[in-house]
């Protein structure tokens, strides 16, 4: 089940979110995070960098068996210029439920959920080697451009490429 999360059941979900970007950056995913990197610091950054910006994002979240399995953020532009604009960002699911599907519902769940908003336009990026770069290519965002050295290895002090990619929903 795909449910957008309100802030009155953040606190409930709020380990499960945390177990989940734990277990994707001790993974190798190149969501911002390096090594080391604690439950702790997972903790914080759903406080502290997501929990405030509820008002301005949407919060979609995957269930199954009552449990989290993966996430993703919607992130309208604010800007008077761009109000046909959203940003898709930490589209994560946990590595013990990966290669079920969930990925490509909660992307299906956010682009529903951005044409409601008359966001037509949406914008992401990933590292270019990360199999999501794929899965987003599948359900149609076309590539804009690569720039290298644009993101450090999670696991070692190296930077890798980041591609950006966008798609129009009209």
């Amino acid at each position: 089940m795909i449910t957008r999360l309100s802030d009155d059941y953040f606190d409930d979900a709020v380990d499960d979110l945390s177990d989940i970007l734990h277990a994707c950056v001790h993974t190798g995913a190149s969501i911002g995070f390096v090594l080391p990197f604690s439950m702790e610091d997972a903790r914080s950054y759903w406080h502290n960098r997501v929990r405030p910006d509820l008002h301005a994002l949407e919060l979609f979240v995957a269930y199954d068996a009552g449990r989290i399995l993966g996430t993703v953020q919607l992130i309208p532009a604010n800007m008077p210029n761009q109000p046909h604009r959203a940003d898709v960002a930490k589209l994560l699911v946990h590595p013990n439920a990966r290669r079920r599907g969930l990925a490509r519902v909660l992307m299906g769940a956010l682009m529903d959920r951005s044409r409601e908003l008359g966001r037509t336009l949406l914008v992401l990026d990933t590292r270019s080697t990360d199999p999501s770069k794929l899965l987003y290519q599948s359900i149609g965002f076309q590539i804009a451009g690569e720039i290298p050295n644009y993101c450090r290895n999670p696991f070692e002090p190296t930077l890798e490429p980041t591609t950006y990619m966008y798609k129009d929903l009209r």
